[in-house]
């Protein structure tokens, strides 16, 4: 009785899993057009920015071949529409609320999100670089 129980939750599982692959959020992976970017104070601080918040907070979104199952598909594409909507280094001509805050955010270590960098060892950033780009945004962005 037991084992059937197990087979019956794992065989629903697994049709689980895959009925949500029809589910089409997170599956839209088509980037805005490229618009103004920030005055960058040097070209070190757009590279770490590139490097650590484009992929959510740009319209050169990166979708990694995992951006395409679900659930995962989900949670990228909530986070890259956030982050878009919160900061988009790429649509500078648009309103930018949080662009004084973005350096605030590195600083205290809210961004790059632990979750993105564990997937994205790239976006890890050495404390001199960490440093780097906070005075660069401060001073790109004018959140200083």
């Amino acid at each position: 009785m037991f084992k059937k129980i197990v087979l019956g939750v794992f065989i629903g599982l697994i049709v689980g899993g895959i009925l949500i692959q029809f589910i089409p959020y997170g599956h839209d992976h088509t980037n805005p057009a490229l618009g103004a970017e920030p005055q960058w104070d040097s070209p070190q601080t757009r590279d770490l920015a590139v490097r650590a918040c484009y992929d959510c907070h740009s319209n050169q979104t990166t979708w990694p071949w995992y951006s395409n199952i679900a659930p995962i598909s989900w949670l990228i594409q909530h986070d890259v529409v956030e982050g878009r909507s919160k900061l988009n280094f790429t649509d500078w001509n648009a309103a930018q609320p949080n662009a004084d805050n973005a350096a605030h955010q590195v600083e205290r270590g809210a961004m790059p999100q632990w979750y993105y960098v564990l997937l994205h060892p790239t976006a890890s950033l050495s404390a001199a670089e960490k440093q780097t780009l906070i005075q660069g945004l401060q001073t790109s962005t004018g959140g200083g």
